[in-house]
């Protein structure tokens, strides 16, 4: 039986442009490529999860707007289940636009996120963990994350925090996590470096800590060991929703046949992948290839 994964947080629609270079004040630039897709770190972390061989269920703010019918039926594509916290909501989704350089895969991105969106009055009424085998928050729906979290802790759920950047009221939610990935960005009050981050969740008695730095060793902390681990080399194509695979790849391995560590690693490989293509799902085509990471949306992922 397929694992099945919760993912809660941001729903957004990407606009993604690939462009030759950087852009200039006042240039105008005709773009290599573009993408509309669903996006959001908890949605691309739903999607790689279900391409990767599990059941993905993402729980968010989406709406009945003309545009939300783009990300529904990029949702659908990739076979993530919906719950959407406000079905009857009529205003847009929140909208990115997201400039990628193809010359260093570097990307530049502006969004108002969730801002202007009403937040969720409570759970919905169905049992969102059913079945489910891990939850994920990336922190955009804090108190529905924390509602959930609290579920899942007495059912023996992993509860992963992506820690992309500090937001407030975290700390309700990362008292709940078993697991914290963090980008470098992540700063709590008072913590000003990596170590202090990492010491910082440590001392919330969260069981495992890592902290990814882009093409740097990522950091990890657990009772039992610190260290880093190597990351693939690879020159990037296109570095937009990196952390977010690696999220949703580290969830469809963490558990009971995998360990902390070794679920990093292999996440950090399909991030790597998603880094050698433009846009944040030609990485899923190449799955069923030679790449050695997977088999596609229903196979399964060895190492």
């Amino acid at each position: 039986m397929a694992k099945t994964g919760v993912f809660v947080g941001l729903i957004t629609l990407d606009c993604i442009y690939q462009t030759r270079r950087a852009l200039q004040p006042n240039e105008k630039q005709v773009a290599e490529d573009v993408l509309l897709a669903a996006g959001g770190p908890a949605t691309n972390a739903a999607i790689a999860f279900s391409a990767l061989g599990g059941q993905a269920r993402l729980v968010g703010v989406l709406g009945q707007h003309p545009l939300a019918t783009v990300v529904r039926d990029d949702l659908a594509h990739y076979g993530v289940e919906l719950v959407d916290l406000l079905p009857t909501a009529v205003a847009p989704p929140p909208f990115s636009a997201i400039v990628v350089n193809a010359a260093t895969g570097d990307r530049a991105v502006i969004s108002r996120n969730a801002a202007d969106r009403p937040s969720p009055p409570a759970l919905p009424p169905q049992d969102v963990l059913a079945g489910a085998d891990c939850l994920l928050v990336d922190g955009h729906q804090m108190a529905v994350s924390r509602l959930l979290a609290a579920q899942a802790r007495p059912r023996n759920l992993p509860v992963v925090v992506d820690g992309g950047s500090w937001k407030a009221g975290f700390e309700q939610v990362l008292s709940l996590a078993t697991a914290v990935i963090a980008s470098a960005n992540f700063a709590p009050p008072g913590a000003e470096t990596e170590a202090a981050a990492i010491a910082y969740l440590r001392s919330l008695q969260i069981p495992q800590v890592a902290v990814t730095r882009g093409d740097r060793p990522l950091l990890y902390s657990t009772p039992a060991q610190s260290g880093e681990l190597a990351v693939p080399s690879i020159q990037p194509v296109d570095t937009l929703g990196a952390g977010d695979i690696f999220h949703g790849a580290f969830c469809r391995h963490y558990g009971e046949t995998t360990d902390f560590v070794a679920a990093l690693a292999i996440a950090a490989e399909v991030a790597a992948l998603a880094c050698q293509s433009f846009g944040t799902r030609q990485w899923i085509e190449q799955l069923p290839g030679s790449s050695g990471i997977g088999q596609g949306p229903g196979g399964s992922v060895s190492r």
